[in-house]
């Protein structure tokens, strides 16, 4: 005859009691909505943990009411204009040199000098009658160069503060000096001629450079 431990029996008897236990508890309607209802709340409380601490790392980043951003200023750069002055009746006579043109346009824009052709980097103005007129600063800035030069006569040089340089060449005569601040329209001097471009006479040749770069006057010039 095989004897029980008394103490296996005892947790034998406490087993069967829990699993009962439980099976009661699972026939019970409110069981299962009591477990969702509990999972949804700890769901959403870990959710609004989460966002309570992404705020207040954003709310870390952002500025305060009273924080004065700064505001950007208006640009004051000058818009660049003629560098003829308003009653001299001076108008293109040969354009820049923009491998874009036509054929045709291409020929116009090339200077003929002692049998060479040479693009024209800048563009030159004259009257119809072929007189002189007054040359001005197409903006204000800086003289850095007054000097005469024997192919292409008397130039102005002029540094702006966009980075711009402005160069005014086949001048008569001026009155510009190197350091001096000039404003835009002043009179730099007037028109002459030189020999680099001797068949236009009495005329301006205008070029604007960017890094040392010719650019086409005419597209920034309003």
């Amino acid at each position: 005859m095989k004897i029980e431990d008394p103490k296996t029996k005892v947790s034998f008897l406490n087993q069967n009691k829990r699993q009962l236990a439980w099976k009661r508890l699972l026939t019970k309607k409110w069981f299962f909505p009591a477990v969702y209802l509990t999972v949804v709340a700890l769901v959403l409380g870990g959710v609004w943990l989460v966002q309570g601490t992404v705020s207040k790392d954003v709310s870390k980043n952002m500025p305060s009411i009273d924080t004065i951003l700064p505001v950007e200023k208006p640009s004051t750069a000058e818009t660049m204009v003629l560098p003829v002055a308003s009653n001299a009746e001076a108008t293109v006579i040969k354009k820049f040199y923009d491998e874009k043109m036509t054929g045709k346009d291409k020929e116009l824009a090339l200077v003929n000098y002692q049998g060479t052709f040479y693009r024209n980097t800048g563009v030159n103005f004259a009257r119809k009658d072929g007189k002189p007129f007054d040359v001005v600063a197409a903006m204000g800035g800086t003289v850095t160069r007054v000097e005469t030069n024997p192919v292409v006569g008397l130039q102005v040089e002029i540094k702006h503060e966009n980075g711009f340089i402005t160069i005014y060449q086949s001048l008569a005569a001026t009155s510009a000096k190197v350091g001096q601040t000039v404003n835009q329209g002043d009179v730099l001097g007037q028109a002459g001629t030189n020999k680099f471009e001797q068949a236009n006479g009495n005329h301006l040749h205008f070029e604007v450079r960017k890094n040392n770069q010719p650019q086409n006057p005419e597209q920034f010039i309003k």
